[in-house]
């Protein structure tokens, strides 16, 4: 086979040093534009996992490799004076120019045809490489090869908003450190590592005010390079900041739909970009480099596309989730100024936790000393507060106990409100509910928030919700809370909600949020928009006797909500729901007094929350949860959601329950963990109103990360819980937190789980910090 790579940056060198080296017979060839040794920027950061696979597939590269590079095994974080650090992470700095030096060295000793200083025209590459069988785009990230294909690789870019500038010093230093300085208009960052001796990488960020504050200039290196020097003297130690075309950018979030076309397959920077401060795109171009190879050796000679399939699969889901860590942690930074009140320790935390990939439990495997600090510094806010002193018993986070008004909630665990769909057609509840509430009350979470209630039938979603509009309902709904008081500390949150025009359909399990198919009834909503065109009714648009009928049903289901004796009351205004629709801009198309601005879009919602707040017993709390993002073009913004939280505190409201979507039926699916965790971290920074996040939650860790990095107050479960009740159980076991009660029914295994359950966890720790693969450094080789 023939296989030439135009662009010979490390991601093309290192497949063609792979597929030479398993197919010496094969011809392969490099075109790059620049020089040998022409490099941009000063130096590549790799973990040791990537090390590791480095040294499994080619190890006469390594070798070269570590012979060039510093590793370092701490990460030190410069806050306000203060110097935080935290080990046992396992990274080394390596020179770019060194880099590319050993890979065109490896590739001209396998026989790799290496070709510099020579442009390859784009619209010229069929032509003039018709005999090649496969052409590799590795073109960088302004590829001219994907823009000519752009029909067909379909690209999406999109440019952030910080300013950052690549500069070098030759300050020595033994660690990872990012410096972050406050001045006079704003928060800058250095990213900063030493990538050989005598030399180390400085990346400046900030934001754009803070840049234009301060009158930098795109191209002026030399001006840059004056001030940073005087912002950042003390840091730099009397060192020097050295310039290689260190123009300020900002990053550009690139990602193909396609990888191939023909024969034609992209790579590197060309096909994907991964944010700076994750590492690198070195990184991720080498690791797709690594499984196209894998995948041409095996398939390209029988089936090209085959072989394209096979890297396709085997590399989109991580970049994926490599884009998307990149891309929290670059929001983390856009917004860095947010977290500036924090306490050294807390920030430290935030700055190591930012990406969501690292949590909690993750650190106590790499450095427990400062997992400890941490936690020390929770517990003294904690009792500076009046929340208590678990200095001496130390839960973790996730077993201190929260105030949402004047309702103490011994836990930090909330149980979603999910719906079970399985009352009778007149909203009464069923043994289901009792055997699913109850079991779930016995779980230990510090409040179960029970289903979207309707206060009339006319608001269900599906013909079996439960509702809240006769004395039978109120009845039934009491059984369920007087057991949970009874026998457990858990406290018991009703939502109320009306379906709007998300209403009379079908069931989760059959075909949901589609019409019934007999026995619908009419909906409402603020605009006559359907769910989903062609298929579902029209709602008819609310209007003031509607308004003012809906209103009376919400403040008599909450009249009957605090006779029943919830601990607390949750509006629901989130996804797509009859409130909800009033306060998107994609679903409420009004012109009257509530249509248009947010502050119009809120009148109507806030009008129920008004009401039944009224109605509400004073000493106990409400929550009103809310969509903080459409996840469509045109929908609610940061600035609304800011607004309405706000605006519902000022109603009343103690706490904000954070979900998102739902919004409109053409949104594309969710995924990932803890999905919602920027847009409550936002809210709760900006406005310094409570939240409650939700989504995408699975594990203690992530808990005890949300809740010690002030992304939420408390943490809300939905499926996780449906499939482990007794999550919060094992929880307690695997951190050792004893302070919680539990039934004397189960006192006897109480005892049993607390130890095994240590007892793995302890085993767990120790075989992830043997796995680590430390063998890098030069001394432990």
């Amino acid at each position: 086979m023939k296989i030439t790579i135009v662009g010979g940056g490390p991601g093309g060198l290192y497949f063609a040093l792979l597929t030479k080296r398993a197919r010496p017979d094969w011809q392969i060839e490099i075109y790059e534009q620049n020089q040998p040794l022409d490099s941009f920027g000063f130096g590549v950061v790799f973990s040791d996992e990537t090390l590791e696979e480095f040294l499994s597939r080619d190890p006469k590269s390594y070798e070269r490799i570590r012979d060039e590079f510093s590793y370092w095994d701490d990460i030190g974080i410069h806050y306000k004076g203060n110097e935080i650090r935290c080990s046992g992470n396992g990274f080394c700095g390596l020179s770019r120019k060194n880099l590319l030096k050993t890979l065109q060295e490896r590739c001209a000793e396998e026989g790799v045809m290496l070709t510099f200083g020579e442009r390859v025209d784009a619209s010229q590459v069929k032509t003039r490489f018709a005999d090649s069988d496969i052409i590799v785009a590795a073109d960088g990230i302004n590829s001219p090869i994907r823009e000519h294909y752009k029909d067909f690789f379909k690209p999406t870019l999109e440019w952030k908003a910080n300013r950052f500038v690549w500069m070098g010093s030759t300050r020595p230093m033994d660690e990872f450190n990012y410096f972050f300085k406050e001045t006079e208009h704003g928060v800058i960052c250095a990213h900063t590592y030493e990538y050989e001796e005598g030399r180390s990488t400085w990346i400046f960020e900030m934001d754009e005010a803070c840049w234009q504050g301060h009158g930098f200039v795109e191209t002026n290196e030399e001006d840059s390079k004056a001030k940073l020097e005087a912002i950042y003297a003390d840091e730099l130690e009397g060192h020097p900041l050295l310039l290689n075309r260190s123009h300020w950018r900002k990053f550009p979030r690139i990602f193909c739909e396609n990888w191939y076309h023909e024969n034609i397959v992209i790579l590197g920077d060309a096909k994907a970009s991964a944010h700076f401060s994750i590492g690198s795109g070195t990184k991720l171009a080498m690791e797709c480099g690594i499984a196209l190879s894998d995948a041409v050796v095996a398939h390209a000679e029988q089936n090209v596309e085959a072989a394209f399939e096979a890297y396709d699969k085997a590399r989109r889901t991580q970049c994926q989730i490599t884009q998307h860590n990149a891309d929290v942690s670059l929001a983390w930074f856009e917004h860095m100024g947010r977290s500036f009140d924090m306490d050294p320790m807390q920030f430290a935390m935030v700055v190591m936790c930012r990406a969501k990939a690292i949590t909690y439990d993750n650190l106590q495997v790499r450095d427990a000393d400062f997992i400890r600090e941490v936690d020390d510094a929770f517990y003294a806010r904690l009792k500076a507060e009046g929340g208590g002193d678990y200095a001496d018993t130390r839960p973790t986070a996730m077993f201190t106990p929260y105030k949402v008004g004047e309702l103490e909630l011994i836990n930090r665990v909330v149980m979603s409100p999910m719906g079970q769909y399985s009352a009778d057609e007149a909203g009464n509840l069923t043994d289901w509910h009792y055997a699913h509430y109850m079991s779930h009350a016995l779980g230990g979470v510090g409040l179960m928030l029970v289903e979207t209630t309707a206060p009339s039938a006319d608001a269900r979603i599906t013909a079996n919700c439960p509702g809240l509009w006769t004395d039978e309902h109120e009845a039934q709904w009491k059984r369920v809370v007087d057991f949970a008081h009874q026998n457990t500390d858990t406290k018991v949150g009703l939502q109320l909600g009306h379906a709007g025009r998300k209403g009379s359909t079908q069931r989760g399990w059959e075909k949901p949020f589609n019409p019934l198919t007999e026995g619908n009834w009419p909906l409402v909503s603020a605009s006559p928009l359907p769910w989903i065109e062609g298929v579902s009714d029209t709602p008819r648009e609310l209007d003031r006797a509607g308004m003012d009928a809906v209103i009376a049903d919400f403040v008599q289901a909450t009249e009957r909500a605090a006779r029943v004796g919830f601990d607390l009351l949750e509006l629901q205004a989130a996804h797509g729901f009859l409130l909800a629709s009033f306060l998107s801009p994609l679903t409420n198309l009004r012109t009257d007094e509530c249509g248009g601005s947010i502050e119009n879009r809120l009148r109507f919602p806030l009008e129920v929350f008004t009401a039944m707040r009224a109605a509400w017993p004073k000493e106990r709390p409400m929550s009103v949860r809310i969509s903080a993002s459409d996840w469509v073009e045109g929908g609610i913004t940061e600035e609304d959601t800011f607004a309405i939280a706000l605006a519902f505190q000022a109603a009343g409201c103690d706490i904000v329950d954070v979900s998102s979507g739902g919004t409109i039926s053409r949104q594309p699916p969710l995924r990932g963990r803890m999905y919602n965790m920027h847009l409550s971290e936002a809210i709760r920074n900006v406005t310094k109103v409570p939240t409650i996040l939700v989504g995408g939650v699975t594990e203690p860790g992530q808990i005890n990360t949300l809740v010690h990095t002030r992304r939420a107050d408390l943490v809300a479960l939905a499926r996780t819980l449906l499939w482990s009740p007794y999550f919060v159980r094992q929880a307690q076991a695997w951190y050792g937190a004893h302070g919680q009660r539990w039934p004397e029914q189960y006192l006897r295994s109480r005892d049993v789980a607390f130890g095994e359950v240590g007892k793995n966890r302890a085993k767990q720790v120790q075989a992830q910090r043997k796995l680590r693969p430390g063998r890098h450094m030069k001394q432990n080789a």
